[in-house]
């Protein structure tokens, strides 16, 4: 038996695409018939699918459908996404500004008549992976929880493939936190005792999976560059909780979110001795130059704690958003 036509090939230029939130991306996706160089071959109409696939893999989002001239977006990617068509076998993804969200794999699938084929490319974004637990103390959040935390510290929950990046540039963190797979896992760089032994090699340690709903850990969030300012407010007093929320905002700005002071920190070098509240009644600074009394031994978002709000008196960090 001998095929009729030419075979159906779907290809990605490149595996992996690199960008950061707000900025603009394209996805890169052709096709071709094996034996020929025309795009196609004239007798059924070409429908090209776009979707994403979630962290397990056992699901996909649509995102974008277009056959003939039908052309229709989905979800959070409406008014966002589009067909480059630079030829006629062109079926590139662009997607404008991008979203925390947005990061991961998506699937390119072209079809026509009996044939498809696909190809798989991954979006990563430049950004920072951070560890968090709320007041309450280590170990309260389940997952959804979790994923809720990070959202209102302007952030996202981490992926797999983002903390081993984060580890592998050097986070160390003994407390196992929830990740997007709904997985629980943690980052050693440093084995000792109480983080699974000093005799154990670095790693990712990996609790594995847990029950969404009844099962507590802390976190891993990730956030990337922010459309605004980030700055420590120069106030004539230290501040309450509450006159911090008052200053930042009669200054035309928000008191700052956790994930705002980590990109801050790292995306952009922040440096500051003075610990400040957070929006989530945290106190913390950024030090990207370790110095005497100032974190010496490393660059780090130093963690002071969630001091009582009505009378511990702090400096404030504000975020003012660009219009």
């Amino acid at each position: 038996l001998a095929e009729n036509g030419p075979r159906l090939l779907v290809v990605a230029e490149q595996a992996k695409i690199f960008s950061h939130r707000g900025g603009n991306v394209t996805l890169p996706c052709k096709f071709y018939h094996e034996h020929t160089s025309t795009a196609g071959s004239g007798t059924h109409k070409i429908r090209v699918k776009w979707t994403k696939l979630t962290s397990d893999y056992l699901k996909e989002v649509d995102v974008f459908v277009a056959m003939g001239h039908h052309r229709k977006s989905y979800g959070n990617y409406q008014g966002r996404v589009f067909l480059r068509e630079s030829s006629e076998n062109d079926a590139s993804l662009i997607i404008t500004n991008i979203m925390l969200e947005d990061y991961g794999r998506y699937k390119c699938e072209v079809i026509e008549g009996l044939e498809d084929d696909t190809a798989v490319v991954a979006l990563n974004l430049e950004g920072v992976v951070f560890p968090y637990s709320p007041r309450l103390g280590r170990y309260n959040l389940n997952f959804h929880e979790a994923q809720r935390a990070c959202l209102d510290q302007d952030s996202v929950i981490a992926s797999f493939d983002q903390l081993y990046d984060a580890w592998r540039s050097g986070l160390d963190w003994c407390n196992a936190g929830w990740l997007s797979d709904g997985s629980v896992q943690y980052p050693i760089t440093k084995p000792r005792e109480p983080c699974g032994g000093k005799n154990t090699v670095p790693g990712v340690r990996n609790y594995g999976f847990w029950d969404k709903d009844k099962s507590r850990y802390d976190v891993f969030c990730f956030t990337s560059n922010f459309n605004g300012r980030f700055y420590y407010l120069i106030h004539p007093t230290k501040l309450t909780y509450d006159e911090a929320v008052q200053a930042c905002l009669k200054d035309g700005a928000q008191i700052a979110k956790v994930g705002q002071i980590f990109a801050a920190w790292k995306l952009l070098g922040y440096d500051r001795c003075d610990a400040g509240w957070l929006a989530d009644g945290s106190v913390r600074y950024p030090i990207s130059r370790p110095r005497k009394r100032c974190s010496p031994n490393e660059a780090a978002v130093r963690f002071v704690g969630f001091p009582d709000k009505k009378h511990k008196l702090y400096g404030v960090y504000c975020f003012r958003a660009y219009i």
